[in-house]
């Protein structure tokens, strides 16, 4: 295979993926904590990540929304959830994964 078909092949595979919706990282995720905060060495934190970092946040709360968005200059996940009668957002910043804006509702 040439160097030029190497190439070629290999930005192909990444366009697939970032059209897929997912990151291409040189560098595996990083795994979880315990803590609130994941440690992000060259990879973003991903979604699933940032709903594990919530339900911590909220313990036995339902996951009911997550989408990103911009938060106090961050890139964010907002993950909404629901526990009883209340409703919280929790925004986890993309690039560290730590919570930089909880806010909880109750619903009536």
């Amino acid at each position: 295979m040439t160097q030029t078909t190497k190439i070629a092949l290999a930005a192909a595979v990444t366009l697939a993926a970032l059209a897929a919706g997912g990151t291409v990282a040189a560098a595996a995720p990083a795994p979880l904590s315990s803590t609130a905060s994941v440690s992000v060495s060259q990879t973003s934190v991903t979604r699933s990540q940032a709903i594990a970092i919530a339900t911590r946040r909220v313990p036995g709360a339902r996951v009911t929304e997550v989408e990103r968005e911009w938060e106090h200059g961050h890139r964010t996940w907002k993950v909404e959830l629901r526990k009883g009668h209340r409703e919280y957002k929790v925004y986890v910043a993309i690039a560290t994964g730590r919570i930089v804006k909880f806010r909880a509702h109750h619903d009536d």
